[in-house]
């Protein structure tokens, strides 16, 4: 997988870089698998924005993935396609009933191949199984908080974790934050890596590239007047000297902890952010 530059006819296509899309198999998604998708402008159902610099873009028809597949699935590749929604690439996948399902593609995935699921499944890449039927070592990615709740960790680009121990019904996975936490071994995973590895290297190079995500300029608090922001205002000399950081509605940001869920604290065996003190 490379990434690819542009002829340097302009100042932004001197830095621009793209994607390459080598695996993709197709440019037409599958219209039984779209929804409609309404760009709301990051405002919320009484017209106030909750979301900041959200506006405009182009529009995108939402794929309709599946993140709990059923047990006991034979799955053949048909396709890989561009998903405008996430990161990674995704699979159009057909099971031995005929019906078609959408899944997050890893970087085995080919079309014609066979996938299973189920704690029957042999263990090989791209399959779906419980962790107690994985050895500790392996790499897996589309994981499971609640049995039986569908893939919610280790889903975007180049994204994988390692399955470090199994130990009293708890399986340990090293995330890839750095994290280490423990989830239930019934679990699903699935085994290999995040399709689209090169997708954190791509620079925009151009603005227009981030207006046609729908994704607005964001504009700093020191440039603004008081009134605008706390870090506003000032002669135009030393900006912001003395204030501790802060959002736009005054509350501290910056290394201020806003994690509450103390619920999920006994699973975290090491926090993301332990390596770096």
């Amino acid at each position: 997988m490379a990434i690819k530059a542009y002829r340097p006819t302009t100042p932004a296509q001197r830095q621009k870089t793209t994607q390459d899309f080598d695996q993709i198999t197709t440019k037409k998604p599958l219209k039984s698998l779209l929804k409609a998708k309404k760009q709301n402008a990051g405002k919320n159902n009484q017209g106030r924005i909750t979301v900041r610099h959200r506006g405009g873009g182009v529009k995108r028809h939402y794929r309709l993935l599946t993140h709990n597949l059923p047990k006991g699935l034979t799955l053949t590749v048909e396709e890989i396609e561009y998903d405008p929604n996430r990161s990674s690439r995704i699979a159009r996948v057909k099971d031995q009933n005929d019906v078609y399902y959408y899944i997050t593609a890893d970087t085995n995935m080919k079309k014609g191949m066979k996938i299973k699921t189920g704690a029957e499944a042999p263990v090989e890449e791209s399959n779906r199984l419980p962790l107690d039927m994985i050895p500790v070592g392996t790499v897996v990615y589309a994981i499971e908080l609640t049995p039986g709740r569908g893939a919610q960790m280790v889903r975007s680009a180049g994204a994988s974790a390692q399955l470090m121990a199994k130990e009293d019904g708890y399986a340990t996975l090293r995330m890839p934050s750095g994290e280490v936490r423990k989830v239930l071994v019934s679990c699903e995973a699935s085994i290999g890596t995040v399709s689209n590895l090169q997708h954190q290297n791509v620079k925009k190079g151009a603005a227009g590239r981030n207006r046609r995500k729908g994704i607005r300029p964001t504009v700093r608090g020191v440039v603004m007047n008081a009134t605008d922001h706390p870090h506003g205002g000032g002669d135009g000399g030393r900006h912001g000297s003395g204030k501790a950081p802060r959002t736009p509605w005054g509350q501290l940001t910056l290394g201020y902890r806003t994690r509450h869920n103390k619920k999920t604290n006994k699973m975290i065996v090491r926090s993301r952010h332990e390596g770096k003190r």
